[in-house]
């Protein structure tokens, strides 16, 4: 049962991140570009920790557990960073929009 939960939650995430990268390459504004762009690390970020919390349940095993914590790890800091990148850009999205819309 969690491991479906895992699944779902995977194949959310990565379509989240695709979804923002092509919102990215189909952006023209340099902002907005570096905003999709974040929003995008925050996705795989999130993909990476839920591999390794399903690689926790899925590989029962010492080298299951420590390539899921390094997983995990990783997939935070992603997630962290790009969460704090996304929410310092995203201030400046609407400035840009409005200044370029003549």
């Amino acid at each position: 049962m969690l491991n479906a939960l895992f699944i779902v939650l995977i194949v959310c995430s990565f379509m989240a991140y695709f979804y923002f990268k092509t919102k990215q390459f189909r952006s023209t504004l340099p902002i907005q570009k570096k905003w999709y762009k974040a929003k995008a690390g925050v996705a795989l970020g999130l993909f990476v920790i839920f591999f390794g919390l399903n690689t926790f349940i899925v590989q029962d095993t010492l080298v299951g557990y420590l390539v899921g914590i390094v997983f995990v790890i990783i997939g935070f800091m992603e997630a962290y960073f790009s969460f704090k990148r996304a929410k310092h850009e995203g201030k400046f999205v609407q400035q840009e929009y409005e200044l370029n819309r003549q």
